[in-house]
């Protein structure tokens, strides 16, 4: 039986990013979801596990096994079900959903998110970690999006690099121009916010009215 758990509880930390997901399209991805399955599932940081736990597949439902301590306290075991709902896709094939485990809740989700029991987000009170997000930090998610669709490196105070081999120059200078505006927008952000901006027009002041 896996271990799980470091504090959290069913209210969250505030963003999805702060919880271990359990996202059911990759279980079916993998084949998992046929009932009779057992199978473990792991959280890694670097490439260290971090969390786990053991997942039993039945008709409709799964079972989830794990342990779970609270604020550092004793590990408790826990297993319950968790429902499975189906829907058909356009193109034939059906879609698998969870339908959250949490009290008086039931919706159908494809996410759940780890804390004292796996419930969905609105459970967990969980904003997306973009919701959170300043301003600069939403220009600078931008600029590196772009950056990696270019095959740059990731991080904006890195050098651009060059086009794309296969891309048309049209496309690569309307994607370069985004990507500096947002990198611009995204570093003027980050120097207001610290105060640079103030500082750097304040020593302009003083040396307008002859203090510097």
């Amino acid at each position: 039986m896996g271990g799980f758990g470091s504090g959290r509880g069913q209210r969250g930390k505030g963003t999805t990013g702060d919880m271990r997901p359990l996202d059911i399209r990759r279980l079916h991805r993998a084949g998992l979801l046929t009932p009779g399955r057992a199978f473990g599932w792991q959280w890694s940081v670097c490439g260290k596990e971090v969390a786990s736990i053991q997942i039993r597949t039945e008709v409709d439902r799964v079972v989830l096994d794990y342990r779970n301590r609270s604020n550092g306290g004793e590990w408790r075991p826990m297993e319950y079900p968790v429902c499975l709902e189906w829907t058909g896709l356009n193109l034939g094939g059906r879609r698998a959903w969870f339908l959250c485990p949490a009290q008086g809740c039931g919706r159908r989700v494809a996410v759940l998110f780890g804390g004292s029991i796996f419930a969905c987000r609105h459970c967990q009170k969980l904003a997306y970690a973009c919701q959170r997000e300043t301003a600069d930090d939403r220009a600078m998610r931008r600029a590196d999006t772009i950056r990696r669709r270019l095959g740059w490196g990731a991080g904006i105070a890195n050098p651009a690099g060059s086009k794309p081999k296969g891309m048309h120059w049209r496309t690569f200078e309307r994607l370069r121009a985004g990507h500096d505006a947002f990198a611009n927008a995204s570093w003027a952000g980050m120097a207001e916010r610290l105060g640079l901006v103030n500082r750097r027009l304040a020593g302009i002041g003083g040396n307008l009215n002859g203090d510097g």
